[in-house]
């Protein structure tokens, strides 16, 4: 991936080998799936997804994807068990691409990220 200056979601996964787009193209369905009114943008040059402020980014790697966030203590706390499984930080998971996509608990993450953004909508400048 050479180019650095991506303008849409599509021209970032046009530079993926075709399976590792494939299980991103698998991440976004789920998002615009639950989250129809989510706009996508390019954000430090990766996949930005904005519902209410940021809802979440996620990029490629050559081992992984990471779907990544300032994750909120209440989001580490509720999603413990199932990030046990994972290389997590506070603003990172990686799913790593030698393990079938976990489309149950993106869904999960998708839910709970849009609901925070519900009670809590970022403010906009006026």
């Amino acid at each position: 991936m050479a180019k650095t200056n991506y303008q849409s979601v599509d021209e970032y996964h046009s530079t993926l080998p075709p399976d590792v787009a494939t299980r991103m193209q698998q991440v976004r369905d789920v998002i615009h799936t639950i989250v129809p009114e989510v706009e996508e943008t390019i954000s430090y040059q990766i996949p930005c997804f904005r519902y209410k402020g940021y809802l979440l980014y996620y990029a490629a790697f050559p081992n992984h994807i990471t779907l990544s966030h300032p994750f909120s203590a209440a989001f580490l706390q509720h999603f413990q068990a199932q990030l046990a499984s994972y290389k997590v930080s506070k603003a990172a998971i990686q799913l790593p691409h030698t393990q079938p996509l976990p489309i149950g608990f993106i869904e999960e993450v998708i839910r709970f990220r849009k609901d925070e953004n519900d009670a809590n909508p970022a403010k906009t400048k006026k």
